[in-house]
């Protein structure tokens, strides 16, 4: 019977050790979230102060004309150098528009 309480409470020693280093890992492993967050949320607001500022010290949107239908021109579409065959199905054009990169940027 000695035997048998002392596994037991060996048991439950054990386990609980287990449990606190558990703990101790999670907690460490949260604190290094927080942290990650705060520093996540800090940067996103240094680049919306960064900006602004770069948008008031700039003179050029104070410069910039109003679209107008009068002051829009016309260019005409430049002549391809090769033409497409009157051959040239649908299906093979889709494919063409389907495969082409997008463009990067704004």
């Amino acid at each position: 019977m000695d035997g048998t309480l002392l596994g037991v409470v060996g048991a439950a020693a054990v386990l609980a050790g287990l449990t606190l280093h558990w703990q101790h890992r999670w907690t460490v492993a949260f604190n290094r979230l927080e942290s990650t967050r705060i520093q996540a949320h800090r940067l996103t607001e240094s680049t919306a102060v960064m900006e602004q500022h770069l948008l008031r010290s700039t003179t050029q949107p104070a410069s910039l004309v109003p679209t107008q239908v009068t002051n829009l021109v016309h260019v005409e579409r430049p002549i391809s150098t090769t033409q497409p065959s009157a051959s040239s199905s649908l299906s093979s054009s889709i494919g063409e528009v389907m495969f082409q990169r997008p463009r990067t940027g704004y």
